[in-house]
């Protein structure tokens, strides 16, 4: 049967990250898109060399690596500049995930979870099913973003912007976990939903 790679999302603030967190305690395989977007331009590769020739060498820290805040700054307003950065970072994106989930299924795991912020955006939804998603009300995402990214409410207000709204992500999903309350509750949803996609796709149970 092979391998299912089911997609986790969320918004900015919402917490997918320690639902990600609980999933890797309950011995669930977790590829994280971020961890990914990284390795794919560190230092020494194709796609980092690719990014230089795109936007120029000031997007290089000091150390020669890549100053990620500089590339988001130069992207985020011009829509073009972020088609042709994603047209570099994207593909190697999908090869490295592609490489990852077999490196696991070629260690006889039945189930494995793909940890991505923009899912939905970028038309993946269906490609990772079943979908889970984190949703929290939009003032406890603004709430969040600027205590833990010492923002401004403005400025995380503009990165929400940029963002699919959280219902529109919740009309999609297969398994909504509520992330408004407190920790204990979290974990104890995500529990839920990851033995119920394992009773239908994997393992019957957690693995703890």
């Amino acid at each position: 049967m092979g391998l299912v790679l089911f997609g986790l999302t969320g918004g900015l603030g919402s917490g997918k990250s320690t639902v990600a967190a609980r999933f890797r305690a309950q011995g669930l395989p977790v590829i994280d898109a971020d961890a990914l977007a990284r390795d794919v331009v560190a230092k020494g590769t194709e796609g980092l060399a690719e990014v230089v020739r795109a936007f120029g060498p000031e997007v290089l820290a000091p150390d020669g690596s890549l100053d990620r805040a500089r590339v988001a700054a130069i992207v985020f307003d011009d829509p073009d500049k972020r088609r042709r950065l994603n047209a570099i970072v994207h593909p190697r994106i999908g090869a490295l995930l592609l490489e990852r989930a077999a490196e696991i299924e070629a260690r006889g795991e039945p189930l494995a979870c793909y940890e991505a912020a923009l899912l939905v955006e970028n038309g993946l939804a269906d490609a990772f099913r079943p979908l889970v998603v984190v949703a929290v009300p939009e003032a406890v995402q603004i709430a969040r973003a600027m205590a833990r990214d010492g923002a401004t409410e403005e400025q995380v207000r503009a990165r929400l912007a940029a963002q699919l709204p959280l219902a529109d992500k919740v009309a999609v999903a297969d398994h909504v976990i509520d992330n408004a309350g407190d920790r204990a509750a979290t974990e104890r949803q995500a529990d839920e939903v990851l033995a119920a996609i394992r009773a239908k796709h994997g393992r019957a149970g957690p693995l703890t």
